[in-house]
């Protein structure tokens, strides 16, 4: 108790110092708060009674209190005021800009963007800036605006991208002029084209990459590959060839097949990508059962199932049934029946690996074509679209139909794109086709360089328009000149005459041919106007009338007499007709196509009426999973002169290689052995069989080098006068006749195809295994490849 009462007293004191420092740090803190908070406050709140705007040129005062969105008066936060500051900037109108507050006003610089005065590119060569100022959005004489900048140099380089330029860069770079104006630079480095190196497969079993290479338009680099593009590099062609590739496969049976995905690995140079595409092929499937029901009443389907047209066992193929599903709607059509849909409902045998299907007849929807809507042609007349229909306004609707007219319109080659889809017109029952397409150049104009083993090197000139002031008709002129042969040919086609498919053509032409062989020359002007209508989808019937004058002169006194008294001018008339097959208009029955063609023409000349005929018959089909294709040929002809009349050397026909090969032009038929020149005749009547087969020959597909043999049989013969002999001379023998008996020739051969970037060249190594002394053979020839 003692010792308590002792301390208390200091004890107390220090308590209270301890109490009294606490109580002065803790106003101290406060009174600072206090004073510091108020302050604080003050300057972050701004308020204008005005705002001083300078710098501003083109740009109205209004518009940019209108951006700041400051009222007078308004009391404005530092944020807000920074808000103000981005609006602004974020504009577009200005390059730089200063806000200042000073009081109760408010100082706006602003510093305007130039103008741009011209915009260039340069460091282009391969690219010309025709081409390049298409994707450039920046104009003269307005605002330059550095986004929109950057944006065209991205344009630009994707524009090289495309061009398998990926190492390509862009810099756009500004220049400073008076007034406040910009020149627009873009600085372009193109550098190396990127080419295919290597275009291999991951995951194929049933075919090899050399197969699966010729089936993508993407190619690996070859020998040419400064010429040929399709071996440069091209992102947006990728799509393409995966598509390419699923056709292929779903063509043959792989209805499961994808493609996993594509690698692209850029070589350590940047001048070339190695592709790899990794597939997954899944298993082949067959065709196994067919059938044909109807779900229509009274509908009988038996005479339908005679157009499947499709053999059990074949590999699945969804084109055979697009193909009969084609052949029973258009009998439907044919019948009367409209709104007929045929349905395949597909049944799957995983175990026996085919493929069973029903085709079902059923009713579809009452639907109608309200209207069609033709958009983009900004050069083609609507009617030219419009004529690549068979549905018009009022007509039942058929998707398939419209489908069809959609390639047919694609077909014509006047269009870059063309887009054609349907939608829901003012009722449900009706439909609207909108067919959307982007125009394309329809002119061209060609000069190239032409040689040949036969007719030596020659000079072609052409210019061909094909949609004539937007009209679809064809306007072309060409001049084709050869070492013994020159040719002046004007053309014009109108496909759709009065708005029908009634085709008429008038060709005008001037042709001088000087025979250094035959030592004679021929000149032979023509008119001849025509026209041609369909009997069927394949088949068309023409009729054309013709004018020909024909002049045989310098003929040389070595001549025959068959020769030489043939010399003189003539004018022939004549009307006739011909007829066309030709399975390739149609896409239905895909596996062999085949074209018969026949000519028949009547008419009379200065002396006497004649007939002349010729016709075509070709089939080709692929074999071997389409590396094999084969043709077979039977070419003929026959001409007569009535009243006892006589052919002249000019009307009968003349062997040439693209004939019958192996021998050189008129180097088969009858011949005058009395004559000093032994001159070829020609004959009446002549008939050859060309059997053909085209082949790889195992070099890189690249390289575009294939390979064929073939065998052509056949002969020339027939003479109205067979008194031969020299000119103004005796018979130097007893009999001068000349022998125009049938002969059979047969010549085996051959073939390399080339195909350049200046043409597809064609060379023939020919053998004959049957034929006349006096024949003259052509081992080897160089001409450009053709096909019927």
């Amino acid at each position: 108790m003692s010792n308590f009462t002792a301390g208390a007293p200091g004890s107390i004191a220090t308590f209270g110092r301890a109490v009294r420092q606490f109580l002065a740090v803790f106003l101290l803190i406060l009174t600072t708060a206090l004073i510091a908070t108020p302050q604080a406050a003050k300057a972050q709140d701004y308020r204008f009674k005005s705002v001083n705007i300078d710098g501003n040129v083109r740009v109205d005062s209004a518009t940019i209190i209108n951006y700041l969105g400051i009222q007078s008066g308004q009391s404005l936060s530092g944020g807000e005021l920074n808000a103000a500051y981005q609006n602004l900037i974020g504009s577009g109108l200005f390059e730089s800009a200063e806000i200042t507050p000073r009081g109760n006003v408010l100082d706006v610089r602003v510093v305007e963007y130039p103008t741009v005065n011209r915009i260039a590119i340069e460091g282009n060569k391969r690219l010309k800036d025709d081409a390049l100022f298409t994707v450039v959005r920046s104009q003269p004489r307005l605002v330059y605006n550095p986004t929109l900048a950057e944006q065209d140099a991205a344009a630009l380089v994707e524009a090289y991208e495309v061009g398998g330029r990926l190492a390509a860069t862009v810099t756009p770079k500004i220049i400073r002029r008076s007034d406040n104006r910009v020149d627009l630079v873009f600085e372009v480095t193109e550098g190396k084209v990127v080419d295919v190196e290597r275009l291999r497969f991951v995951g194929n079993r049933a075919f090899s990459d050399r197969r699966l290479r010729s089936v993508l338009e993407t190619k690996q680099a070859g020998l040419f590959r400064t010429f040929v593009k399709s071996d440069t590099f091209v992102a947006d062609r990728i799509e393409f060839d995966k598509q390419s590739l699923t056709d292929f496969y779903t063509a043959r049976g792989f209805v499961d097949f994808q493609t996993v995905s594509v690698a692209s690995e850029l070589a350590r140079e940047r001048d070339g990508v190695f592709l790899t595409f990794r597939i997954q092929e899944g298993q082949q499937f067959s065709f196994g059962r067919f059938a044909v029901t109807s779900e229509i009443p009274n509908l009988n389907p038996a005479p339908y199932q005679r157009l499947i047209k499709i053999r059990s066992g074949r590999s699945f193929n969804p084109a055979y049934i697009d193909a009969a599903i084609t052949r029973m709607e258009n009998k439907a059509l044919k019948d009367g029946l409209d709104f007929v849909r045929v349905e395949p409902r597909v049944i799957r045998n995983a175990r026996e690996r085919t493929i069973d299907v029903n085709f079902v007849l059923v009713r579809g929807p009452r639907v109608f074509v309200e209207r069609i809507d033709i958009e983009g042609n900004t050069t083609t007349l609507d009617r030219v679209v419009r004529q690549q229909f068979r549905s018009v306004e009022g007509d039942p609707f058929n998707p398939r139909e419209i489908s069809h007219s959609a390639d047919r319109i694609r077909a014509l080659g006047y269009f870059e794109d063309v887009q054609v889809e349907t939608r829901e017109g003012s009722s449900p029952d009706r439909v609207i086709v909108d067919v959307d397409v982007e125009e394309t150049t329809t002119g061209a104009l060609t000069l190239g360089l032409a040689y040949s083993t036969n007719d030596g090197p020659g000079i072609n000139l052409g210019y061909t328009q094909t949609n004539l002031l937007g009209r679809g008709q064809t306007l072309s002129f060409n001049i084709n000149t050869v070492a013994e042969e020159q040719s002046y040919v004007f053309g014009f086609t109108e496909p759709f005459l009065f708005g029908r498919d009634l085709k008429f053509d008038a060709d005008i032409g001037h042709r001088t041919t000087t025979n250094s062989t035959q030592q004679y020359k021929t000149v032979r002007d023509t008119f001849s106007p025509s026209i041609e209508f369909p009997l069927s989808e394949r088949g068309r019937l023409g009729l054309r009338y013709r004018i020909l004058n024909t002049k045989l002169s310098e003929t040389s006194p070595d001549s025959s007499r068959l020769v030489t008294k043939d010399e003189g001018e003539r004018l022939d008339n004549s009307f006739g007709y011909f007829y066309s097959f030709d399975s390739r208009r149609s896409k239905i029955d895909e596996d062999i196509s085949y074209v018969v063609r026949f000519t028949q023409n009547f008419g009379f000349n200065d002396t006497d009426p004649f007939m002349r005929a010729t016709g075509f018959m070709g089939a080709q089909a692929s074999i071997f999973d389409d590396l094999v294709q084969v043709r077979a040929i039977v070419e003929g002809g026959a001409v007569k002169v009535y009243n006892d009349g006589e052919t002249k050397i000019t009307d009968r026909f003349a062997q040439n290689t693209r004939i019958m090969r192996g021998f050189e032009n008129f180097g088969v038929g009858p011949r005058d052995l009395n004559a000093p020149n032994q001159d070829s005749l020609g004959g009446n009547f002549f008939a050859v069989l060309r059997l053909e087969a085209d082949f790889p020959i195992g070099l890189p597909e690249e390289y575009g080098i294939s390979g064929g043999l073939f065998l052509d049989t056949g002969s020339y013969w027939g003479l109205d006068d067979t008194a031969g002999g020299p000119t103004g001379a005796a018979c130097p023998v007893a009999d001068c006749t000349v022998d125009d008996d049938f002969y059979l020739r047969s010549v085996i051969g051959f073939a390399l195809y080339w195909d350049t970037p200046l043409g597809p060249l064609r060379f023939n190594f020919t053998k004959a295994l049957k034929k006349k002394d006096y024949d003259v053979e052509e081992p080897f020839e160089l001409t450009i490849s053709t096909k019927f």
